[in-house]
């Protein structure tokens, strides 16, 4: 881009921070299936739709009504010996893999975050079919971190230990084919500040 083109970040005033997501190399967050990606033909299919239930406040969460509405269907994937009841939400989920505990600690620690004593397993609500139960697991680790750049200090604001999503294979109009194989994997989720620079400070931040 030539040097009159280019993008004057301060007139623009501009701000951002990232959102920057890890598989971790251990067995799946909630249950002792390996974290292995397949490409062979899965060995069975599982139908549903959504159907919504009233939350905590006895209330039907108006997007998740929509979506009922739309009566599309979600179709999964699965192997014999790496998909569990767990991933079905057929059973409920086991205690959190410590090892990917561990590692979000260490990374938390390296980050220079506080690291929370108490903490709860969340779950968010998901409403695109890539989670078989309707939600997303999340544990919240660290906090108030920081790192340093070579554009100055990036706070650091959560890091997260949450559950990867089911891998979408095919979208038509009223269905969507997910694969369980990755529904399940730990994955770290770091979010900063909104420190960012220039684009060539969040490739910096970023790696």
């Amino acid at each position: 881009m030539p040097e009159s083109q280019e993008i004057d970040y301060e007139k623009l005033k501009f701000k951002s921070g990232l959102e920057v997501h890890q598989q971790l190399d251990s067995r799946k967050l909630f249950c002792n299936c390996p974290s292995v990606l397949r490409k062979d033909e899965p060995d069975f299919l599982v139908s549903r739709k959504l159907h919504t239930v009233p939350g905590e406040t006895r209330e039907i969460d108006i997007a998740a009504e929509y979506q009922s509405l739309l009566k599309k269907e979600f179709v999964y994937q699965g192997y014999g010996g790496t998909t569990c009841l767990v991933e079905l939400d057929e059973e409920p989920p086991r205690e959190i893999n410590k090892e990917a505990l561990e590692t979000a600690i260490h990374i938390s620690l390296m980050l220079n975050c506080e690291i929370r004593t108490i903490t709860q397993i969340m779950r968010k609500t998901v409403l695109d079919g890539s989670n078989t139960s309707g939600f997303q697991r999340t544990v919240l680790i660290g906090e108030n971190g920081w790192i340093e750049t070579k554009n100055g200090r990036v706070g650091i604001r959560y890091v997260y230990l949450e559950e990867d999503a089911a891998r979408i294979i095919e979208k038509q109009t009223n269905k969507e084919i997910y694969r369980l194989d990755r529904l399940g994997i730990p994955l770290i989720e770091i979010v900063t500040e909104p420190d960012v620079k220039n684009a060539e400070h969040a490739k910096e931040v970023a790696l």
